[in-house]
C-alpha cells in the first residue's frame, strides 16, 4: 500500500479524493483474484495516459506501474483466495477483494468508481462504469496496478505448479492448460468451483 506524496493535510482536505478500483483475474481457473485502488495526484503528468491495462504493452505496463506506485496519493492491492472464491463464488469473492482494497487506502476516498456493473459494500459513496478501466483515469491506474501484481504472482505459481502454463497464459483455460489438467491433474490453486475443474473432481 503506498502513502500519499508530498501533500499538506489541507491541500488533502480541500481536494477531491476519487478512488477507481478495478480487478485482475475473475475468468481464469488458476490463482486468486486481485483487486487495487488508486487515488491520483491532480499534479500527475502521466493524466490522460493510463489506459486499460490489457492494452498497455508490458514494458510500459510496468513503467507505469512503478510511476502510479511513487506519485498516486494513495493506493492499495489486495486479493480473494482461491478458498474464498470456492465458498464464496467469484463475483462475491471480487467483491469482498474490491472493499479490501478500498478500505486499505491510507487516504480515505470521497468518492469510488468501479469498473463493471456492480459495486461492493462501501462506506463512501460509489458507482459503477462499464468499461471503466479505458475511460476513468483512475480506474485505468487501478487495473495497472492489479495486473502487474497478479501476473507476477502467477509467474510465482508456475514455478511452484509447473505444467500448467500459469505464467504465460496466466491461469485461464488455454489448450495448453486443459491438456496438463487431463494429463496431470488439477494442482491446489485451481479453483475448484469452476465447472472444468469441477468436472475433473
Amino acid at each position: 500500500m503506498g502513502g500519499p506524496p508530498s501533500l499538506d493535510n489541507w491541500a488533502l482536505f480541500n481536494m477531491t479524493l476519487l478512488a477507481g478500483v478495478d480487478e485482475v483475474g475473475r475468468g481464469p481457473l488458476a490463482g486468486p483474484v486481485v483487486t487495487a485502488a488508486v487515488i491520483l495526484s491532480p499534479d500527475d503528468p502521466y493524466l490522460g495516459k493510463y489506459r486499460d491495462s490489457k492494452k498497455v504493452a508490458e514494458k510500459k505496463r510496468l513503467k507505469l506501474y512503478h510511476h502510479i506506485r511513487r506519485h498516486a496519493v494513495a493506493y492499495s492491492v489486495t486479493m480473494a483466495s482461491i478458498e474464498e472464491i470456492d465458498e464464496l463464488n467469484i463475483l462475491h469473492a471480487t467483491m469482498l477483494s474490491m472493499r479490501r482494497s478500498v478500505e486499505g487506502l491510507s487516504v480515505a476516498p470521497s468518492r469510488v468508481l468501479v469498473d463493471g456493473n456492480r459495486i461492493p459494500d462501501l462506506t463512501v459513496p460509489a458507482e459503477a462504469i462499464v468499461g471503466g478501466d479505458d475511460s476513468v483515469q483512475e480506474i485505468a491506474a487501478a487495473s495497472i496496478i492489479a495486473k502487474v501484481v497478479r501476473d507476477r504472482l502467477m509467474q510465482r505459481l508456475d514455478y511452484l505448479f509447473p505444467g500448467y502454463d500459469l505464467s504465460k497464459h496466466k491461469g485461464y483455460g488455454t489448450k495448453v492448460h486443459m491438456d496438463a489438467l487431463r494429463e496431470i491433474g488439477p494442482s491446489p490453486v485451481h479453483r475448484k468451483s469452476f465447472a472444468p475443474i469441477a468436472r475433473l473432481l
